[in-house]
């Protein structure tokens, strides 16, 4: 017997004895098949859980911006979540949970209700569509060649486009800047409680995270939240039911709101394909970064049950949209459960049961401060410029149409609009500079669809 497969052997040993898996969860998980257990799942899950509930104060704030009634919004973001991430659990059996995707929920708001001044009741419609659209892709096998005719280095400007931009936003939330007739844009009264506040609870979370400690956000969120309550610029909870609440949020007023027929009316292609995009690479991207971390990555680079998990969440979308809430992602904050040795739906699972719970505190959440969350949203925003170290910045016709991707969303204050520009800007370069073969047939179709609907909304 070889040395690793003997190490290999007394570590599923070791296993056994020290944990035994029962056996329903182990047939339904494969747990000693993936060399886990139940007690490292479950912490893996609950490490999971505290990374990424930031989501719960974050999302609806956003989604109220766009005029979705707050607690539905709350209640739409916790059901969406908990729908998604069983689907991911029971289905794709997959250690990933997913939530409303950061930058989606941006361009939702920013974009397409205040951008184009459409109701939210229009921007869900948008939203189940491109839900569709993305599970339409997945199933006939669309989805892997349209990945394929896009370029690396958009790819990467895209994401570094969408972390400009949700900074950008998390800065105005916070009022670090405020709109300024003379310059569109200048620094805020930092003085003032508020942005004063934001900026240390900026510090905070990016000390935190530099320092590894779990559940950096949630942290800050709560600091900042605290510090405000202690100043009198944030009412503070009077009892008890102001911050856990027995009594099931409802979604009444968003589920099933979504007008897919005013979605259509008004010709909407750029948001749908923008939604559908922005999907494709953000869950593509991320599934496969943390199957790989989780070693379920074969040696010829194939990843069990990601057919599932990607129909598992373009259902998810779908599923969203009716709810209330906006495109769903495969969160990178995932990482640090696998990172706890979460490798089945099992820490999946314990994930969305956590979601559940926090129901109880919709109150507690309904009065967290727009400058509370706004440094999140500048922390997300810098962690995704990381991304820039695989654009060829020495090559001037992948450098430009990248530039152009990354600067016009937030100057366009518009993610849509930032892509379409980047994508013509990639043919266009890279044709009239001789370097046609370069270029990908799908990237032709993707123009042209840009270009026509340029001249349709014109």
């Amino acid at each position: 017997m070889a040395i690793n497969e003997k190490v290999e052997t007394q570590h599923m040993e070791l296993i056994k004895k020290s944990a035994p898996n029962p056996s329903w969860l182990d047939k339904l998980f494969h747990l000693t098949e993936r060399k886990t257990d139940v007690k490292t799942e479950i912490l893996a899950g609950i490490t999971t859980f505290v990374t990424m509930s930031y989501i719960i104060f974050v999302n609806p704030t956003i989604l109220a911006d766009a005029g979705i009634p707050k607690e539905a919004a709350i209640a739409a973001t916790i059901f969406a979540t908990v729908f998604a991430t069983l689907l991911f659990a029971l289905w794709a059996n997959m250690p990933i949970a997913v939530a409303p995707g950061m930058g989606l929920n941006a361009f939702f708001t920013y974009t397409v209700v205040l951008g184009e001044g459409l109701t939210w009741q229009t921007g869900l419609g948008a939203v189940f569509i491109s839900g569709v659209v993305f599970f339409i892709l997945t199933i006939t096998g669309l989805r892997k060649k349209i990945i394929e005719g896009i370029p690396a280095i958009l790819k990467s400007a895209i994401s570094v486009g969408i972390g400009l931009f949700i900074a950008f936003i998390g800065f105005k939330q916070a009022g670090i800047i405020v709109s300024n007739k003379e310059n569109l844009v200048a620094l805020g009264q930092l003085t003032k409680p508020g942005p004063l506040l934001a900026l240390l609870g900026f510090i905070a979370v990016t000390v935190l995270t530099a320092r590894k400690i779990k559940g950096a956000a949630l942290i800050s969120i709560l600091l900042v939240s605290i510090a405000g309550m202690v100043l009198g610029i944030v009412e503070a909870p009077k009892s008890i039911s102001s911050v856990v609440s027995f009594s099931m949020p409802s979604i009444s007023e968003t589920f099933l709101q979504m007008d897919i027929k005013s979605a259509l009316h008004y010709g909407l292609f750029s948001i749908i394909f923008s939604f559908t995009l922005v999907e494709l690479f953000d869950n593509l991207g991320s599934m496969i970064g943390l199957s790989k971390k989780a070693g379920l990555m074969d040696e010829k680079g194939k990843i069990k049950g990601l057919d599932k998990a990607l129909m598992a969440d373009s259902l998810a979308t779908v599923a969203s949209a009716a709810m209330g809430s906006t495109a769903m992602n495969a969160y990178v904050e995932n990482a640090a459960g696998i990172a706890e040795g979460g490798k089945t739906g099992l820490k999946a699972l314990v994930v969305a049961m956590l979601f559940l719970v926090s129901i109880l505190f919709t109150p507690l959440i309904s009065i967290i401060p727009a400058f509370a969350t706004a440094p999140i949203l500048i922390m997300v925003g810098a962690l995704m410029l990381t991304e820039i170290k695989n654009i060829p910045l020495d090559e001037i016709t992948d450098a430009v149409p990248a530039f152009c991707t990354i600067i016009l969303m937030p100057l366009t204050f518009s993610i849509g609009e930032g892509l379409a520009l980047g994508f013509l800007s990639y043919t266009f370069v890279k044709l009239l500079a001789g370097r046609a073969k370069e270029i990908h047939w799908i990237m032709y179709i993707i123009s042209a669809a840009f270009i026509i609907n340029f001249v349709w909304a014109a």
